[in-house]
């Protein structure tokens, strides 16, 4: 009697399995991948050059078919403030009991559109430079930041402008104008932050970007760019206890009065809310260090499709 040894059929080899081990016998990687966080910031950095050039010559070519030229880049919030000025400052009558109402509202415009601008700039990020994202191997977070620095050396221009106009009205030079130094700072990582999830979404929902002016002109009118939200949410006014800490706790008003505190003499830290400068700070790395990550995680989907 012999015994018969069944041995199991061999596992079939398929040509992926060969691809796979052609890859690795040549130290090939899949193109495009999803390098670690570390690395993702490494090679950001690297490229630290491109992102700052990249920014500068968008800003350049912005009003580069313009008479004027990048005069512009000063007249533009200006021209803004002059309309908020005259529909809310003198038809709506917002400016009474705002001291320095002008000061006051420019430095409003100014720093809300900085946020404004630069989320409006992430959520075309990709969608609108799928050549140079499909062309090149490069961190796509290179380019909303890039956008977002633009925006940064478009207000430092209007910054400009604002010292001419806080002087012309007798805001006098204090050593509370260095405050407007990491207020920029922390407002620059939570636009960076915001960009970039806005450029997540915007790469898989481009019609996104024609919903977020609707959603961007709410916020503003919320966040007293044009007026006082102690005037408006006061006790006489007879609004819910939740209101007033809601609107001044938002990240748009908390950079805006910072900087109105910082810059005017007679906004006083009473009309900031508690611990803002924790507030301040919490925004900017939640949504900075959270809107890098979750940008990273679909850094392999942009451009394909």
């Amino acid at each position: 009697m012999t015994q018969v040894l069944h041995t199991p059929p061999p596992t079939p080899v398929t040509a992926e399995d060969d691809l796979a081990a052609l890859a690795a016998r040549h130290g090939l990687s899949v193109s495009g991948a999803r390098p670690s966080l570390p690395e993702y910031v490494r090679q950001l950095w690297a490229r630290r050059h491109f992102i700052t050039a990249f920014a500068t010559a968008k800003l350049t070519a912005q009003y580069a078919q313009a008479k004027l030229g990048q005069v512009w880049q000063i007249m533009t919030p200006l021209l803004n403030a002059a309309v908020y000025y005259f529909i809310f400052g003198i038809l709506l009558g917002t400016k009474k009991g705002v001291p320095d109402y002008i000061p006051f509202l420019v430095t409003g415009v100014f720093i809300w559109t900085f946020t404004s601008s630069s989320i409006m700039t992430g959520t075309r990020a990709i969608a609108g430079n799928l050549g140079l994202v499909r062309a090149l191997h490069f961190p796509r977070a290179a380019l909303p930041i890039s956008f977002c620095l633009q925006q940064l050396q478009q207000l430092l221009f209007s910054m400009c402008a604002l010292v001419v106009i806080l002087l012309c009205f007798g805001v006098p030079v204090a050593a509370s104008w260095l405050l407007a130094v990491p207020v920029l700072i922390l407002q620059f990582t939570f636009n960076t932050g915001m960009s970039l999830i806005m450029a997540r979404w915007g790469a898989k929902t481009p019609d996104i970007s024609q919903l977020m002016p609707f959603v961007l002109r709410t916020w503003m009118y919320i966040s007293g760019v044009m007026w006082s939200i102690d005037k408006l949410t006061g006790k006489h006014k007879g609004l819910p206890s939740w209101v007033a800490p809601v609107l001044k706790d938002n990240p748009a008003a908390v950079y805006i009065d910072l900087m109105r505190y910082s810059l005017i003499d007679s906004f006083h830290a009473s009309q900031l809310p508690p611990h803002v400068w924790l507030v301040a700070t919490g925004w900017a790395l939640v949504i900075g260090v959270g809107g890098f990550i979750y940008f990273w995680k679909a850094e392999e989907t942009y451009g394909r499709g």
